[in-house]
């Protein structure tokens, strides 16, 4: 090669890299299509360029043309299906990874898409108005990405070596360019919707950091979730999940956090309860998944918080008016026979005593009859304080129903069992006043003791009724 084309080759060379760079500096996915274009008529040496990008569809549309106002015009936006491009390939011939379509093998002589109004060249090297000639761009992997068709050699020659190869080489680094800008705009379109959504989710979210070096914190949340926790976003990111934990729940915490950046697991639900910036408890459903990279390396978790605060503290209540006296406020029999049974299981593993104590409100009706069950309903109530006063630690005072009261009373001898019965009587027995009128009620007590009078909770209930009943039959003869 002579030193004046070595020279301009040099030349040429340096333009394209710089032009590579330009391609690969752009910020979107359209800027880097045109700039390709642009790139194609200002070093490579066509009049004309144009760029189809290969949609998720497969099918071809152009959207970046240079070169030609009429050109642009007329093929921007311009759909065509990969069929067409195997047509004319199957005719074309093959300039490296370039394939040229002369005027010549077209079916009836004649193209689709744009024809330029030059005048036809002559000589066997002429490039004629009706040859086509394409590039075809891939990804960094060879997926196919779009096609570059470029017209109109500068020189109206077809293209020499130099020339093809030149194009060859853009065309490659156009295609890893291409591809690079379409993955950014994906990821661009994802943050954004993953944006909306985290932002205006009804439910609490938040991102947490899996780093060794800083587990635990929060890399953002959402506006749901600074309601939940009475704490600002700017507030809330300088902490750890672990800080506005309750510190009964903190031990469950720090064991997910140890298993999520060991790889261990990958989704965690829990209900448990966060601080309230004014120190009140929050309780709360928390869905956390692991997000990993490629290499299955925990980065961060992303948690979906639900308050269930209102819904837990129904379910206690529920809970409650299930398993208690409406009037009394006490255990009700269910609940009662439930501890009992609980009761007789530790006593058996002990070898220790419990008895039952049935309570029996003495000529109860009476004061129904004399007073109105309204007052009648404030003498129970009375009764079961009395009761509940009465009995000792660890004692548990019961309702059934009516006027019928039970003791589970643990104990270590019978004499125990007298004393604790002794002081019900007499407790109870004391007077009662009620809207002005003077009270004096007395209890009948039956007494059943495990192991000697039963060893389940329905024997010994059964067993301390029918002694509460021999007590009465005293009373009444």
């Amino acid at each position: 090669m002579p030193a004046d084309e070595a020279v301009m080759s040099g030349h040429i060379w340096r333009l394209l890299y710089d032009l590579v760079g330009r391609v690969n500096g752009c910020k979107t996915l359209p800027a880097t299509l045109q700039a390709v274009v642009d790139g194609v008529v200002a070093v490579v040496g066509f009049d004309v360029a144009a760029v189809s990008y290969r949609h998720a569809d497969g099918t071809f549309e152009t959207v970046a043309v240079a070169g030609d106002d009429e050109a642009r015009r007329q093929l921007t936006g311009a759909r065509k299906d990969p069929a067409a491009y195997d047509d004319e390939f199957a005719i074309a011939e093959s300039w490296g990874s370039l394939r040229f379509v002369p005027h010549g093998r077209l079916p009836g002589g004649k193209g689709e898409g744009w024809v330029p109004n030059v005048d036809v060249a002559q000589g066997p090297d002429a490039w004629h108005p009706m040859d086509a000639l394409f590039a075809p761009l891939s990804s960094s992997t060879g997926e196919l990405v779009g096609m570059l068709s470029v017209d109109l050699p500068r020189d109206r020659r077809r293209p020499g070596a130099f020339q093809r190869e030149m194009l060859e080489v853009f065309a490659a680094q156009a295609g890893i360019a291409i591809d690079n800008a379409r993955l950014v705009e994906q990821l661009e379109v994802s943050e954004h919707a993953f944006r909306l959504a985290f932002e205006g989710a009804g439910t609490g979210m938040s991102v947490v950091s899996l780093s060794a070096a800083d587990p635990g914190r929060f890399l953002r949340v959402n506006p749901a979730l600074c309601a939940i926790l009475g704490r600002r976003v700017e507030d809330l990111k300088a902490l750890c999940v672990v800080d506005i934990t309750h510190p009964d729940d903190r031990s469950f915490d720090r064991e997910s956090m140890r298993a999520a950046i060991a790889g261990l697991q990958q989704v965690f639900q829990v209900e448990k309860r966060y601080l309230h910036a004014s120190g009140a408890d929050v309780w709360v459903s928390v869905t956390t998944s692991v997000v990993c990279d490629s290499d299955e390396t925990p980065l961060w978790a992303i948690s979906q918080v639900e308050d269930i605060s209102a819904r837990r503290a129904a379910s206690q209540e529920l809970n409650r008016l299930a398993s208690t006296d409406i009037l009394t406020g006490l255990p009700n029999r269910y609940t009662f026979l439930r501890q009992v049974a609980e009761a007789v299981h530790r006593a058996e593993a002990a070898g220790s005593l419990i008895s039952v104590m049935f309570c029996d409100v003495d000529r109860f009706k009476q004061v129904n009859d004399s007073l109105g069950h309204a007052a009648g309903d404030q003498a129970l109530v009375v009764v079961a304080e009395r009761l509940s006063r009465a009995a000792r630690h660890g004692d548990i005072v019961a309702r059934l129903g009516g006027d019928e009261f039970v003791v589970l009373a643990k104990h270590a001898a019978d004499h125990d069992a007298a004393s604790l019965v002794e002081r019900l009587r007499t407790t109870v027995a004391q007077p009662i006043v009620i809207d002005g009128a003077i009270l004096a009620l007395s209890v009948s007590i039956g007494v059943a003791t495990f192991p000697e009078d039963g060893v389940t909770a329905d024997a010994l209930l059964r067993k301390s009724d029918a002694a509460m009943y021999r007590v009465k039959q005293a009373i009444d003869r």
